[in-house]
């Protein structure tokens, strides 16, 4: 199949599962991809009845909000990603979009602080204190709202660990696209904070995040697309969406060894404990 393709539907899930993070407004540019409501609909179609829409920029935050008033299936969350506080701080623009996202995050259809955290891949040493003073924003307003944070961390991991220890987790922090092993699943865990695995759990030399997955309790995992990036196995590289969630919870309960139903009714448990009803 070639790669501006989009991958065919899986099997239904035989159980109702939540994608726990996914950009639907995102499109790229070598590929086609859905428009919001064909997401959604091509989702349910597959057993994925809600989603968590994460706007992690100004304007896909704004759009995000909208997204959650529109569609039931649809909850958002609001951040500025790690990789645009410098940008943003570099144009004098970084406290007016702190101060959108604060205001957004009072809606209640906002129910995550995020993605923040920080990414060394992206932006080298330079912008690393902006990232850090970005990241410490976030967790504050995350506990001041009794919101759940989800953490962006691309190389990064030993940093996000010692921020959050210095300053305190909020109540419930969630490793979106968890990328450690075993031991960084452990430290984790035993911080109390939730695991969420995306398609690179699928890729068939990725058995470092099969063993991190092995080492998550069943109670602080959860499963996400992050589309339209990081399509599973087979389809890497194609353009991903919240109906290919089959796949990567397939792998994850085989890898956690249990039923697909067990691990969709606790991955659906999760998330309303940690965003309310839909």
């Amino acid at each position: 199949m070639a790669r501006s393709e989009l991958p065919p539907r899986p099997d239904p899930l035989p159980i109702a599962l939540v994608d726990n993070h996914t950009h639907l407004d995102s499109v790229r540019s070598d590929a086609p991809g859905l428009e919001v409501s064909e997401a959604i609909a091509a989702a349910a179609a597959v057993g994925v009845d809600r989603v968590v829409q994460i706007g992690c920029e100004v304007e896909s935050a704004r759009s995000s909000v909208v997204m959650a008033h529109t569609h039931p299936q649809v909850l958002a969350g609001v951040a500025l990603h790690p990789n645009e506080a410098p940008r943003l701080a570099a144009l004098g623009e970084l406290d007016a979009a702190y101060a959108v996202i604060g205001a957004l995050a009072l809606d209640p259809r906002v129910r995550t602080v995020g993605e923040t955290g920080l990414d060394y891949y992206r932006t080298g040493p330079e912008g690393r204190e902006i990232q850090h003073d970005a990241f410490r924003w976030h967790i504050a307003l995350a506990k001041e709202l009794d919101l759940p944070l989800q953490i962006h961390d691309r190389d990064a991991h030993e940093d996000v660990l010692a921020v959050l220890d210095e300053v305190g987790a909020p109540r419930h922090t969630v490793m979106h696209c968890f990328s450690g092993d075993a031991r960084f699943a452990r430290a984790c865990v035993e911080r109390g904070f939730f695991l969420s695995y995306a398609g690179p759990v699928t890729f068939k030399n990725n058995h470092a995040l099969r063993d991190a997955v092995a080492v998550t309790p069943l109670e602080q995992l959860l499963i996400e697309t992050d589309a339209p990036y990081l399509t599973p196995h087979p389809w890497r590289g194609a353009v991903n969406s919240s109906y290919l969630l089959p796949v990567t919870a397939r792998v994850v309960a085989g890898v956690a060894g249990v039923s697909v139903v067990e691990l969709a009714q606790e991955v659906s448990a999760t998330a309303e404990r940690l965003y309310g009803p839909w």
